[in-house]
């Protein structure tokens, strides 16, 4: 199950939940039951076009979607009726630290919806506070634990914050961070966070500017016999031209097998349907095409690589 046998993997993410509230519909305070149901319609709206997208021609078995029980508890019941790779969230939203949605309930939520993935969205630096990373790592292992005993697998969406530190060394240049320091510490977290026994079988990472860095990347992933672990790129929001150029830097790559990208491709048209300019068929259609767009730059830059 690698790229090196043809395996692809792109999923949709609309699991996001304060960053709807607070930038899409600037909410101040917790959404009401007529707001939640508008976060719920539109988390409709890009479900509607991943199947549009599916139906026009994207693989089925390649495409999948990351959802919350939250907002889209009946879209991830169709999602998994209808034989979609399906992954779920399980932390809570908008925090700093690794907090599990529903404490100790996690493991029944998670087998109420029979997800394909347990997804966790993780902010982890191997410089950062030692007491906040001690804390994640163990109830990221808690998490592994039981998901291997329940046969089940991780995907793990690895962000790497700056510190004030790291940012002095760049003078505040967070792209420079992104271009010379971050790469070395996305390898070193993933050591760290091994160590530590979390073990996802996807690690969703951030995107990269260089193929030898996705190469140390995967390196590191699969290190010490985890061969059958695989990377992804996430599209952390950047705008379509960056996000095709991390796609075709990490292409080429044995053991990246796709992308998990979800603002770059909605967000936008989410605000223009919010301002009237779209209707809800007019805005999932844009979210299809936008969705394969991104399969077919994948593809492309397949399809440029020389064969092995």
């Amino acid at each position: 199950m690698s790229s090196e046998t043809g395996r692809r993997f792109y999923i949709l993410p609309f699991d996001h939940r304060g960053s709807i509230e607070k930038e899409l519909l600037e909410l101040t305070t917790e959404p009401d039951a007529d707001e939640r149901a508008r976060i719920s319609s539109l988390k409709s709206i890009i479900y509607a076009g991943f199947r549009q997208a599916v139906a026009g021609g994207a693989p089925k078995d390649a495409c999948g979607v990351l959802v919350d029980e939250e907002f889209g508890a009946g879209i991830a019941r169709s999602a998994k009726a209808a034989g979609y790779t399906l992954a779920m969230p399980v932390e809570q939203t908008g925090r700093q630290e690794f907090e599990f949605e529903y404490g100790d309930q996690f493991g029944a939520h998670i087998e109420a919806f029979d997800p394909t993935f347990a997804k966790v969205l993780l902010r982890y630096n191997p410089d950062g506070d030692p007491q906040l990373n001690g804390r994640q790592e163990a109830k990221l292992a808690r998490l592994t634990s039981w998901l291997r005993d329940h046969h089940r697998d991780l995907l793990l969406e690895l962000l790497v914050p700056a510190t004030e530190a790291q940012l002095g060394q760049v003078d505040g240049d967070r792209d420079a961070y992104d271009r010379t320091l971050r790469p070395a510490l996305i390898v070193r977290a993933l050591a760290a966070l091994q160590d530590a026994g979390v073990e996802p079988r996807i690690w969703k990472v951030e995107g990269l500017d260089d193929s030898a860095d996705c190469e140390r990347v995967v390196a590191q992933a699969r290190r010490a016999g985890r061969d059958d672990v695989e990377c992804v790129v996430l599209g952390r929001g950047a705008d379509r031209a960056r996000v095709t150029d991390w796609l075709q830097e990490a292409e080429p790559v044995p053991g990246y097998i796709g992308f998990a990208v979800g603002r770059t491709i909605w967000e936008n048209v989410l605000r223009e349907h919010l301002h009237g300019r779209l209707e809800p068929a007019a805005a999932s259609e844009r979210i299809a095409d936008e969705y394969r767009r991104l399969i077919d730059v994948y593809a492309a830059a397949a399809d440029a690589t020389p064969a092995a």
